[in-house]
C-alpha cells in the first residue's frame, strides 16, 4: 500500500482549516500533518518537515499566501503548493503560479476540487480550478510578459511591502520581523525605490494589482 499523501494547511480562519482537514482526512490516500494560522510558523515547519503538498490561503495578514508558497517553493523542493482563494482574476493566478504554486483553487467549489487538486499536483500535474477562465488567463499572461517587478524585491523587502500597505507602522513592523525601525525604513526606503513608487497610496495600488493584498 502506497504512503498517504502528507498535506499541511495554511489558512488565517481556523474555520477554514477545520471544513478542509475534515474533506481531506476522510480520503484514504491523504492525510493532513499540519495545520497553521501563521504563514511565516508554516513555512519553518514546512522547511524541517516537507510536506508533500502544502494547501495556502491566498489573502492572510503578516506574510500573505503568495510569499508563503514563494518561501515553501525555495524551502522545499519537494512540496507542490495548492492555493486555496476566494479571487478569480488572472492576475491572483498568475502571481500564484509564478510564486510557484501548481495548483489554484477557488473557495466557492472547494470541496471536491481540493481533493482533485492535491491528487493532482502530488502526481506532477497542474490543477486550475474549473470556475477560472483558462483562455482570459492565458492572455493575460501573455499580454503581461516575463516581467515581474515583484522579482526584484528581496524576501525581507516583498515582507515589509505586505506590511506597510496593511497599514503597519515602522515600530509594528519591526516587532513582528524583529528588526528595529531603523532598519525597516530601510527597507522600505530601498523596495520604493527599486518600483520607482514615491508615496503610499501608489504604493497601495501596485500592492492591490500585484496580488500582494486583497484590499480593495
Amino acid at each position: 500500500m502506497l504512503a498517504p499523501i502528507r498535506v499541511i494547511l495554511v489558512d488565517d480562519h481556523a474555520i477554514v482549516r477545520e471544513g478542509v482537514a475534515y474533506l481531506l482526512e476522510a480520503q484514504a490516500d491523504i492525510r493532513v500533518t499540519g495545520s497553521f494560522g501563521d504563514g511565516a510558523e508554516a513555512v519553518r515547519r514546512a522547511a524541517a518537515e516537507p510536506p508533500d503538498v502544502a494547501i495556502v490561503d491566498i489573502a492572510m495578514p503578516g506574510l500573505n499566501g503568495i510569499e508563503v508558497t514563494r518561501q515553501i517553493h525555495d524551502a522545499c523542493a519537494g512540496t507542490q503548493v495548492v492555493i486555496l482563494s476566494m479571487y478569480a482574476s488572472p492576475e491572483s493566478v498568475h502571481q500564484a503560479l509564478r510564486a510557484g504554486a501548481r495548483g489554484y483553487v477557488l473557495k466557492e467549489s472547494a470541496g471536491a476540487e481540493v481533493i482533485e487538486a492535491v491528487r493532482a499536483v502530488h502526481r506532477g500535474l497542474r490543477y486550475v480550478s474549473r470556475r477560472i477562465d483558462a483562455d482570459a488567463l492565458e492572455r493575460y499572461i501573455h499580454e503581461r510578459g516575463a516581467d515581474d517587478p515583484l522579482e526584484m524585491l528581496s524576501t525581507r523587502e516583498r515582507e515589509v511591502l505586505q506590511l506597510v500597505v496593511e497599514g503597519r507602522t515602522s515600530a509594528e513592523i519591526a516587532a513582528q520581523l524583529g528588526l528595529s525601525p531603523k532598519s525597516v525604513e530601510t527597507y522600505r526606503s530601498r523596495m520604493m525605490a527599486k518600483l520607482e513608487i514615491e508615496d503610499l497610496p501608489a504604493l497601495v495600488k501596485f500592492a492591490i494589482r500585484h496580488g500582494v493584498t486583497s484590499m480593495e
